[in-house]
């Protein structure tokens, strides 16, 4: 099994020394030998856990958290092994070092995929452990008996059969002379005080009382702010600019040009702004000026019959068709979309001759250092980066396009300058999921079963750019992520056309990534087929998925808890989408009404979700609201359309979110496992537009195949 395995991520100590050696460190669990400690220092016996002699442990966390909650899942981990409350604990963001901080699973210090949890879940309990057991070690030592005879309990080290009982704080110093356990035993799931439990929070209060540090809040000594227009244009550079407009408004100091952008510098962002609208800029809108969407959409579709290279053949797909005709045929289109974060893209830069310091919320850190010191002709080792909180990734934030503008633009400034993107800029310089199209087709036996299924995949590798080890023969294996369904269809073929964005066009990962592209054809299909065969769309999936026990049974959860066998009204439907990814399995419901005027609203949206292991019960639940909520967001309102080279939207205007008053109910419910764990930031997405497209088809009788879903189309029933 490859470490990169989507589905199955249960480590053996092989493919955990094979993630070591992808880091560069010598042991997955980040062991440091320490033979003293010095006075006043903490004991740091690997570096995830740094204990003082007075105050509260520090864990240094390897992941970033953009509210996803795993600061505080990761904090579990280490403190269930170190058997302390998380009362008793504070946390700290790791700095740029992928030889200690690297995810295993991925090889760098990425925080995305869904690989979080799942990539550390060993390694920071064998922390917390290791920990535990030098600081047994040292208190057994200290009082002359087995450590057999002690045990670790809320921050002490107690004698069993005794009355002798010390702190942590009081153990550093022999524990610091212990040797590291080269194996390291874990707590089994019968004796866990923290796994598993609901938790608050431990982010949350910083974030409701103000004080919590998002990248857009850096302030160094003697920052300058800067707000930047950037070449609308694909590709496009500034032709000219007169500085006299921006340099007329108080508190600006300098306007500076770089190759496809210019950015007002001034001592507030108020300022700066001011300064930034005040200026005539002409742009070069470069070889892309002509682009249209409809010529994007033009290759899209002509892509649809053309070449395409083989993903997945199993059986034989020809023979099938051959004998079981007709074949049905199905074409799902979905829209280019961007990310829109809360937190606009910003980046602060302080370049000198011997260094540069860089402040940003990032995904990928190492990464942000690398760039800035491609920009800076400076060795990486004399760039530091500081994380900080993120406002929201999504995938965003896996591209360090803002860390290279705002290094370009702080090295013509001295001192440090924040550069901060208004949401037009933000919208309009994504790194977009593009264009995705997908042609289905399929042949049902005697019984109405499918005894065929074809899948072509119509997209652009972001994987070729962003991470080549997930190709394969010139197939991006994320892009094609379940398009061969999970059901036990005997004659299976998928394949990828590629179809690039326009020169210029940034594409990147978006939530739920290949899942979101292919699981609405598959899961629509699979309804249609069921349409086709006469039979309950429930009763349908459950045929097929006999040899699928835990997305069977999050499926069987998720209709129960919808009730769906009750009858509904005139006008009212249910639609069911299962999803499959990142090692989780889950099952949706969407319920919708259909008003007087051919307007539908959605009334509720039920899920069932087997992630195995759960760490925060809280977290999961609200991970999968979360996913729903972007979901159903980019299933109404999210469609970026490209005009004259350009992206014609710039603002919540006209690339409206989800409103709170238009969210539905949502209901989530767990699956109990002692699996390994999955992950749950992606799963909770692709299944909203399949169950609301199916509830749609269940309460009008009419099949949309377009994404967003155009209102117009269900008034023309």
């Amino acid at each position: 099994m490859s470490i990169f395995d989507r589905t199955n991520l249960s480590l053996s100590r092989r493919q955990l020394l094979i993630g070591a050696s992808l880091t560069g460190a010598g042991l997955v669990i980040g062991f440091r030998p320490q033979a003293a400690v010095a006075a006043g220092e903490p004991f740091s016996p690997n570096a995830f856990i740094r204990i003082p002699q007075e105050g509260k442990i520090t864990f240094v966390m390897p992941s970033v958290e953009m509210g996803q909650g795993i600061y505080t899942a990761v904090a579990m981990m280490l403190a269930e092994e170190l058997e302390v409350g998380l009362d008793q604990v504070v946390l700290e963001h790791a700095p740029a070092d992928p030889k200690q901080y690297a995810n295993p699973l991925l090889g760098d210090q990425i925080t995305g995929g869904s690989f979080a949890i799942r990539g550390v879940y060993e390694q920071m309990r064998k922390a917390g452990a290791a920990a535990r057991i030098m600081l047994i070690g040292a208190a057994a030592r200290d009082w002359g008996v087995s450590p057999d005879a002690c045990k670790a309990e809320a921050g002490h080290v107690v004698e069993t059969a005794g009355s002798r009982r010390a702190a942590y704080g009081s153990l550093i110093a022999a524990a610091a002379s212990e040797v590291a356990p080269q194996e390291v035993p874990l707590k089994p799931a019968s004796s866990y005080r923290v796994i598993g439990k609901p938790m608050h929070r431990l982010d949350s209060p910083e974030k409701v009382n103000g004080t919590a540090k998002f990248g857009i809040d850096a302030r160094p000594d003697g920052v300058s702010y800067a707000a930047i227009a950037i070449c609308p244009h694909f590709n496009g550079k500034l032709r000219s600019v007169d500085e006299a407009p921006a340099m007329a408004i108080k508190g600006v100091s300098q306007v500076v040009r770089i190759e496809e952008a210019v950015a007002v510098v001034a001592n507030n962002t108020g300022a700066a702004r001011k300064g930034l609208a005040a200026l005539s800029i002409e742009w070069d809108p470069g070889p892309s000026a002509s682009v249209s969407q409809a010529e994007l959409e033009h290759l899209m579709d002509a892509a649809i019959d053309g070449k395409a290279l083989p993903h997945v053949s199993e059986g034989d797909v020809a023979k099938a068709e051959a004998e079981h005709g007709p074949v049905h045929e199905f074409v799902y289109r979905m829209p280019i979309l961007t990310h829109s974060a809360m937190e606009p893209m910003n980046c602060t830069v302080h370049v000198r001759p011997d260094g540069c310091e860089v402040w940003v919320g990032t995904q990928i850190m190492s990464r942000a250092r690398q760039a800035a010191a491609d920009v800076t002709g400076l060795p990486v080792e004399k760039v530091v980066v500081h994380n900080h909180l993120l406002g929201g990734g999504f995938g965003r934030r896996l591209d360090v396009d803002g860390v290279i503008l705002a290094t370009k633009i702080a090295k013509q400034v001295k001192g440090p300058v924040k550069v901060t993107w208004s949401r037009e800029e933000d919208i309009r310089h994504d790194c977009y999921r593009y264009l995705n199209y997908s042609k289905v087709t399929a042949t049902l036996g005697a019984d109405g079963m499918p005894v065929s299924w074809r899948h072509r995949v119509i997209g652009p590798s972001v994987m070729a750019r962003w991470f080549p080890g997930f190709t394969k023969d010139g197939v991006d294996l994320d892009q094609m992520a379940g398009a061969e369904t999970p059901y036990a269809i005997e004659n299976r073929q998928t394949d990828f056309a590629r179809q690039e964005a326009p020169d210029g066009m940034l594409t990147g990962n978006w939530r739920g990534v290949g899942a979101t592209r292919n699981i609405p054809p598959v899961e629509c299909g699979i309804d249609e087929l069921a349409e086709l065969a006469g039979i309950d769309p429930l009763e349908y999936r459950r045929r097929l998925l006999q040899h699928k026990p835990r997305l069977l049974g999050a499926l069987d959860l998720a209709a129960e808890k919808a009730g769906w066998s009750t009858p509904l009204a005139k006008g009212r439907g249910r639609g069911i989408a299962v999803a499959e990814d990142f090692g989780s399995f889950a099952a949706m419901v969407a319920e919708v009404s259909l008003d007087g005027n051919g307007r539908f609203k959605t009334e509720r949206i039920v899920c069932a979700v087997d992630c195995g292991q759960v760490i925060n019960p809280d977290t999961v639940e609200a991970q999968i609201q979360s996913g729903v909520v972007y979901g159903l967001s980019a299933a109404l309102y999210g469609r970026i359309t490209v005009e004259n080279g350009a992206v014609v939207e710039g603002n919540f205007d006209d690339a409206p979110v989800l409103r709170i008053h238009e969210t539905p109910p949502i209901e989530v419910h767990i699956v109990p496992s002692a699996e390994a764990p999955g992950g749950i930031g992606e799963v909770g997405t692709p299944g909203v537009a399949p169950a609301l497209l199916n509830a749609i088809f269940m309460a009008t009788g009419k099949r949309l195949r377009t994404l967003p879903i155009d209102q117009g189309d269900l008034r023309r029933v």
